[in-house]
């Protein structure tokens, strides 16, 4: 399926880990789904949300290799990009994902993830991981399935 038809009744969108890795380190595999998927975040189309966790796990490769630009790049994208809404962790957010953890057998960080995906009322999460697709309540769009235009 293509993700600009996934993405047509999806108004706000959490973005998990690799979408963003894919999309800053331009993967050859997934960096046209990705693409699209930014492109309509950048014109307004489509509003987007992240985490600390998604920070941090993409920040944790470019400080191991010392690659400060790079570092850069994702804290430009997911911290001061208008067009990405960072949302701190906070009592709900752990509260939501212990809850999720203990239901679903997620990893703590997977949990925090859809926390805030739910808490923030998004539509959708981007993610590569098709575990998520077992929680209810989220519509979980795993990049692997999805074409580009």
């Amino acid at each position: 399926m293509k993700i600009s038809e996934r993405l047509q009744s999806v108004t706000q969108i959490f973005l998990d880990t690799a979408p963003v890795i894919y999309f800053v380190e331009k993967n050859p595999r997934y960096v046209e789904v990705a693409r699209v998927v930014f492109n309509l975040i950048d014109s307004g189309s489509l509003s987007a949300v992240t985490s600390p966790v998604t920070l941090a796990e993409c920040l944790t490769l470019p400080y191991r290799l010392q690659q400060p630009e790079v570092a850069k790049a994702f804290i430009e994208l997911l911290v001061n990009d208008e067009s990405v809404r960072f949302v701190p962790l906070d009592d709900r957010a752990a509260s939501k994902a212990a809850e999720l953890r203990a239901r679903y057998n997620l990893p703590l960080p997977d949990s925090f993830q859809i926390a805030v995906a739910i808490l923030s009322g998004c539509d959708a999460v981007l993610t590569n991981d098709v575990a998520w697709k077992k929680v209810a309540g989220i519509n979980a769009i795993v990049l692997d399935e999805m074409e580009a235009e």
